[in-house]
């Protein structure tokens, strides 16, 4: 934990994120000044700084090595609190994104009824799932990509103050229907127009398709390899701000992939792959240390 006298000042070019950080902070009872401020040309006095941070706001600098001698400038022995080091030199992080688009669709609907019998509750999901497969395979999917689940039934007890009467009010009958597609625009018009079925009184609940990629073993290591040398740019423009220089590689360690919707900020420790988009951005970290 740092000192009580210890002053934080948090800056951002973007007022919103201060509103937001501003609201943690407060959250946390961690006391935090934030300015709005542009890290090309800071109002901070040299040297004044025991320590800098900076996390994503790298790859938003307008020029990098501007930036970071910027940094280096108002942090105390010219930027040695600005970087990650060990006695195994410096370690950075490296980063590379490429856009990929789905070309499977797994689109899982699910008829549910309920009966005053379990006869007619089963009887009915039965006839909703024939309407729901004639307008899967009316709109173009074909037999073997439907797949049909089992029929599952249970009692719908009542109760008395919590307590169970032994009288059934009704049956509840369910049925899943699975499409699975490598035509991912035809099961995107087919969710889409699904209202129009789901409006004559069949009662299918449709939780949307889901959309993956199938050459995340061919991304990997093309991505892999960019975020290295993203991370060698990176360790040079460090070094390079406070007047060192980068030496022979120590460690490597690869991030999670994480494949998101277009433009998302959104990241999981063990890796993210989100299913809702069929364009989709997919992203690798690496962690590199080199000798310094």
């Amino acid at each position: 934990s740092l000192p009580a006298t210890t002053k934080i000042t948090g800056y951002d070019f973007c007022e919103p994120m201060l509103d937001i950080a501003r609201r943690r902070a407060a959250y946390e009872k961690k006391s935090v000044e934030f300015l709005t401020g542009d890290c090309m040309k800071l109002p901070i006095a040299d040297a004044s700084c025991e320590a800098v941070t900076i996390a994503y706001g790298v790859r938003n600098f307008e020029n990098r090595e501007q930036g970071l001698k910027e940094l280096a400038r108002i942090t105390q022995d010219n930027g040695s609190g600005f970087a990650s080091r060990s006695s195994d030199g410096i370690t950075v992080t490296g980063s590379a994104k490429t856009t990929a688009t789905a070309d499977n669709a797994v689109w899982v609907l699910n008829v549910s009824l309920s009966s005053p019998t379990v006869a007619t509750a089963v009887k009915k999901v039965d006839a909703d799932v024939a309407a729901l497969s004639n307008y899967l395979t009316k709109g173009g999917i074909p037999a073997d990509g439907l797949t049909l689940g089992a029929v599952s039934t249970f009692a719908n007890e009542e109760y008395s103050n919590g307590n169970a009467t032994g009288r059934i009010l009704s049956y509840r009958a369910s049925r899943e229907v699975t499409v699975r597609s490598k035509d991912v625009q035809l099961i995107s018009k087919l969710s889409q127009g699904i209202g129009s079925l789901l409006a004559t009184g069949i009662n299918a609940n449709n939780y949307g398709p889901q959309y993956y990629i199938s050459n995340l073993p061919e991304l990997r290591p093309q991505l892999m390899s960019e975020a290295m040398k993203d991370a060698k740019v990176r360790a040079e423009a460090l070094t390079k701000a406070v007047g060192g220089n980068i030496g022979a590689l120590v460690n490597v360690k690869a991030g999670p992939i994480q494949i998101t919707t277009p433009d998302s900020t959104m990241t999981a420790d063990y890796g993210a792959y989100d299913t809702s988009t069929i364009e989709k951005t997919v992203t690798a970290t690496v962690s590199v240390t080199f000798k310094s």
